[in-house]
């Protein structure tokens, strides 16, 4: 794995990220989740398995990975504007995207929009709405009160802290994200703690549970979005995801053209858990003519 550093500029200002590697062959982009303890790394599992036959490049998003993060509001146009820039810079024209979580419906949205930019997409677990949206069923006007409290310069460090501390990322983590409650752990654990305690890691992170960083609004646009999308697609997901989650992963297997696979194990971070099986799934599909 080669890792190296790159730099990409919103809102005048520089923002710092980490980018990885490796193999030979198509360039596959692997794209990690938008959440509290995700980074780059979380794709490795699956960089692994499939480099043997392909150029994987995996990177983290602006406000998350495991650098300093400035203070920006990060809205849903910053991260369009990002990926547009990986697709021209870094990864043009890709023999395939691979994209957990809200990841997925940024990479879907660009398909739409840009259809010959890549060759197929692969969505694993994806989502489009943020935790808090989907726990209270739609948005409430106190995310916004939530969100400017956060961003307070010591008030908000205090309210962030309360909420990624290692008891409640070990509960959420068990709840929603990892079939095995152990799994999150020992050394696992002291990174994804790392990867909250860095600088400016607030900022995106409560926007992305307040469902500020959500792509679209409802389902009927997230479906439109897979519908108007035509290239070759794969959904995965696992048996355990979360119902409400589930729902919405489901509900791709109906759009045409759409293959659809549930993994008997996992939950919103297969491609960690089950790296193994979930890169066989992705490997016959890459492969397909």
């Amino acid at each position: 794995m080669q890792s190296a550093q790159f730099s990409w500029t919103w809102q005048n200002k520089a923002v710092e990220l980490g980018v990885d590697t490796s193999g030979q062959g198509p360039t596959v982009l692997l794209l990690p989740a938008l959440s509290s303890i995700s980074t780059r790394r979380e794709m490795w599992p699956l960089q692994t398995q499939l480099s043997s036959h392909y150029r994987t490049i995996s990177l983290d998003w602006p406000g998350f990975g495991d650098r300093p993060r400035p203070a920006i509001d990060w809205t849903p146009e910053a991260y369009t504007a990002f990926l547009d820039y990986v697709l021209e810079a870094i990864a043009p024209s890709p023999h395939a995207i691979i994209a957990a979580g809200h990841a997925a419906t940024y990479a879907l949205a660009h398909a739409r929009a840009r259809p010959t930019s890549l060759g197929r997409l692969v969505l694993l677990a994806p989502t489009w709405r943020g935790p808090l949206p989907t726990m209270m069923r739609g948005r409430r006007p106190f995310f916004d009160r939530l969100r400017k409290a956060v961003d307070l310069p010591v008030l908000g460090p205090a309210l962030y802290k309360l909420n990624v501390n290692r008891i409640v990322v070990r509960f959420m983590a068990a709840g929603h994200v990892y079939t095995d409650p152990a799994w999150l752990s020992g050394e696992r654990l002291r990174e994804k703690l790392t990867v909250t305690g860095a600088r400016g890691a607030r900022y995106a992170s409560i926007r992305f549970v307040t469902g500020a960083l959500d792509p679209v609004e409802t389902r009927q646009q997230f479906l439109a979005l897979a519908r108007q999308s035509k290239i070759p697609m794969l959904t995965v997901y696992g048996d355990q995801t979360p119902p409400r989650s589930r729902a919405e992963m489901q509900a791709l297997a109906h759009v045409e053209g759409m293959q659809t696979i549930c993994m008997p194990q996992g939950k919103l971070a297969l491609h960690e858990e089950f790296a193994v099986g979930v890169a066989e799934v992705i490997a016959r599909f890459l492969a397909r003519p």
